[in-house]
């Protein structure tokens, strides 16, 4: 157990910087488009969440205590309702946020929603906030995250819509694929002895993913570095 969650936060911290990133052949193919081209905006989007440290991250801690599909969909489903409207809205409208700060508060949200499955709030504030409402409005600020990449490669007029439409759908793939590798490793794991204390340290560990997360867009930000 501590070898896996240590192998994890080798990966993330490793991948952290890029994990909204859209690089390389990606990029030039995006930043080379004149028209409308579907497909391949479709995989680019399935390929982006799907290699997404950070949205996955906080999708885990969505789903961790979870345990009837109903309400694994209700919540999937407001954070999708969330990042589709405001990255639709950031790359159509022309809403432009800096990334750095967007990327940290997507830390913020893996470490808030670990905290929340931790019994934080009810312990130390004597409150629970709304877990719906901060889905999705976690979701709002995700969809700005995967915004300013794209924003950033001055993406053509002409097909533009078509394609984010395209890219969005394709986000909501690779969101599905990984949401069903993490179900599935969930409902193994809760069949292990010491789920309930191994959950604890899981969450401490993902809080800690969190702050790491936070620190590298605030690093980004203080000196300069590519988001």
């Amino acid at each position: 157990m501590a070898l896996g969650l240590g192998l994890l936060l080798a990966v993330v911290v490793a991948g952290s910087a890029a994990a909204h990133g859209l690089g390389g052949k990606d990029a030039a193919f995006v930043a080379a488009t004149q028209g409308p081209d579907p497909i391949p905006f479709l995989y680019l989007g399935a390929k982006h969440m799907v290699t997404g440290y950070d949205h996955l991250l906080f999708i885990l801690g969505v789903i961790f205590f979870l345990y009837r599909m109903r309400d694994v969909g209700l919540y999937v489903t407001l954070f999708s309702v969330g990042h589709s409207l405001t990255l639709l809205a950031g790359v159509l409208g022309g809403i432009e946020v800096n990334s750095y700060l967007v990327d940290a508060v997507i830390g913020l949200s893996v470490a808030y929603k670990a905290f929340d499955n931790l019994g934080g709030f009810r312990t130390l504030f004597g409150v629970q906030p709304n877990p719906k409402a901060a889905v999705f409005g976690f979701g709002l600020i995700h969809g700005f995250g995967l915004a300013t990449k794209l924003q950033a490669l001055e993406l053509p007029k002409n097909g533009l819509l078509i394609n984010m439409l395209s890219f969005n759908v394709g986000v909501e793939i690779g969101q599905l694929i990984a949401l069903t590798f993490m179900l599935a490793f969930i409902m193994v794991w809760r069949t292990l002895p010491g789920y309930r204390r191994m959950s604890v340290a899981a969450n401490v560990v993902l809080m800690t993913l969190g702050f790491i997360l936070i620190g590298f867009q605030l690093g980004g930000l203080a000196y300069g570095a590519p988001a």
